[in-house]
């Protein structure tokens, strides 16, 4: 029995994934690796930052805001992501991000 998901299925995982890991505060952007190796690939399109292997693993690249504990921020963004997918989660802190400071308009 194959239980390899179908790419209909993959994509909207891969989006849905992808749309839960920005609407976290403290991520700034989801990165593509340093050569770009993590990402979902598509008839026509990619979703950068998210890769969802054929046994169900999920790797996830981010860039976070330095407003908490990293180790705080990859557990709740794990334990979010694993609750959708059903699988193992791997994340990837490529960089950080100082908090931004509001700029005046003198």
């Amino acid at each position: 029995m194959d239980t390899t998901p179908s790419t209909t299925s993959v994509a909207e995982l891969a989006e849905q994934v992808s749309q839960l890991v920005q609407d976290h505060p403290s991520v700034v952007k989801l990165h593509g690796g340093e050569f770009g190796e993590i990402a979902t690939y598509l008839p026509g399109r990619r979703i950068t930052g998210v890769r969802i292997s054929d046994d169900g693993r999920t790797e996830i690249s981010v860039v976070l805001r330095l407003d908490r504990p990293l180790s705080t921020v990859v557990s709740e963004l794990r334990s979010t992501i694993a609750a959708r997918t059903g699988g193992p989660v791997d994340i990837t802190v490529a960089d950080v991000a100082e908090h931004e400071e509001p700029t005046s308009s003198a």
